[in-house]
């Protein structure tokens, strides 16, 4: 039997070879295992990519399809208001045109959807509206006990239903209904005849009373001084229901009124105009 002896420095030197052997392997796998990871990672964030390119291309699209729509509904409003002698607004419903352009792309169409979504569920009882007082007229319209066609006070009209500055904070806001200014404790009375469906007290808006009339119209009744009815009374048109007072957000004594359809408010002018029955000064000054 031949014994081939080895030295030891041979010895050592395979066993460091085979430890960087091992650990190049080592290494190697684990590049390896990274590389695959960040091959998934990133077929995974190009999938991604892909998809939120589609939906941001379906965003404009929708983005394009809302500015058509608020401007053929803008058009619309100031046909519909010269045609029931109303006034009509230079600025958007919601913001001027200056400030809309000094908005970042996405809060614009963030904003133009909102805007979209209100307006389209306020056509239904914007049509509504309109439908009724195109077919009958105005002395039909009048002796119809659920339209809210009487004024609640006799007084001027300090705002007007639709954009406006707010007296408070000086920026843009959207007023819901028109303000009636006259005098402190003088009577406020039921538009139409109806249920009344709250009284009580509202953020913003003080004293408040709620009257629904059937047919998907309501109307509201805000800042007032002290209330003269309760919740479940039926009213009729002309009942005295409260006092014009300044409680919630108001500079001075008036009253806040609405009309909503299927709760969606409206331009109550339309229907106040009606009748013969308008105050003789109109102004437009604020709260």
């Amino acid at each position: 039997m031949v014994r081939v002896r080895v030295p030891i420095l041979i010895v050592q030197v395979l066993a460091c070879l085979a430890l960087i052997g091992g650990a190049t392997i080592t290494a190697g796998m684990t590049s390896y295992v990274k590389m695959l990871w960040k091959v998934t990672d990133y077929n995974s964030l190009r999938r991604q990519q892909t998809i939120l390119s589609a939906q941001y291309g379906q965003l404009q699209t929708r983005m394009g399809n809302t500015l058509r729509s608020l401007d053929a509904f803008q058009s619309l409003a100031g046909d519909l208001t010269v045609a029931y002698g109303g006034r009509s607004y230079t600025l958007s419903p919601f913001a001027s045109s200056t400030e809309e352009s000094s908005r970042e792309p996405a809060l614009e169409f963030r904003h133009s959807v909102e805007e979209f979504e209100y307006l389209e569920s306020a056509s239904l009882a914007t049509g509504q509206a309109g439908g009724i007082l195109q077919t009958l007229p105005g002395s039909r319209l009048g002796d119809l006990e659920f339209i809210p066609s009487l004024w609640p006070v006799k007084g001027r009209i300090t705002a007007f239903f639709g954009q406006r500055l707010d007296p408070f904070s000086g920026e843009g806001s959207f007023h819901t209904g028109i303000d009636i200014a006259s005098h402190y404790g003088d009577a406020i009375r039921a538009a139409a005849e109806g249920t009344v469906t709250f009284v009580g007290q509202r953020a913003g808006y003080g004293n408040v009373i709620v009257i629904d009339h059937g047919f998907g119209y309501t109307t509201l009744y805000a800042h007032l001084s002290r209330f003269s009815t309760q919740g479940g009374v039926n009213v009729k048109r002309g009942d005295v229901i409260g006092y014009e007072g300044q409680s919630g957000r108001a500079t001075g004594p008036h009253l806040h009124y609405e009309v909503r359809i299927n709760n969606e408010p409206v331009n109550p002018w339309p229907f106040l105009h009606i009748l013969s029955n308008s105050p003789e000064n109109v102004t437009d000054t604020g709260d």
